[in-house]
């Protein structure tokens, strides 16, 4: 199947897609502030460019686009066109994504992953849902999460958040 847009046109779109401070990104950030927890933003010297950094908890939270990072979710279609190139691309997106995460761990930090599928969409979690769950990680957990619409799956000593 041919793409609907001109060569042009597609570039152009993909130009727009923002790589920070998009209304996830956004929604978390008020969340967070909120609550009185103190954080950074893209820190360039961490592996991955975490979108928010807590100090205070050494804690690193990545927000992921389901389409982006392959969330297993409603949200996430590959395309009909390009289809190889799309399934490779978002491979080594997870691929990335992955050893981002081990290195952080090893660097004493535990990760969080936020989907988008837990911020907006038909099934995401209201505000209070959502903070309670952040903040539940932050407070008391040790070791790497991830939250989506379902809400937050704490994972095993060593084992990274990726899209299953």
């Amino acid at each position: 199947m041919a793409d609907v847009h001109s060569p042009a046109i597609r570039s152009k779109n993909m130009r727009a897609v923002r790589t920070r401070d998009t209304s996830i990104e956004q929604r978390l950030a008020a969340l967070l502030t909120g609550r009185g927890l103190a954080y950074r933003v893209q820190d360039k010297a961490l592996a991955g460019r975490p979108d928010f950094v807590l100090d205070d908890y050494r804690a690193i939270i990545f927000v992921h686009g389901c389409f982006w990072h392959h969330h297993h979710c409603y949200l996430f279609k590959l395309p009909a066109t390009r289809t190889a190139f799309w399934a490779g691309k978002i491979e080594s997106n997870v691929v990335r994504d992955r050893r981002h995460v081990a290195q952080l761990s090893a660097e004493g930090w535990k990760v969080l992953i936020v989907w988008e599928c837990a911020l907006r969409g038909k099934l995401k979690l209201d505000d209070e849902a959502l903070i309670t769950r952040l903040e539940e990680w932050v407070l008391a957990s040790d070791g790497n999460a991830a939250i989506d619409y379902q809400g937050i799956q704490h994972l095993a000593s060593g084992e990274t958040p990726d899209a299953n």
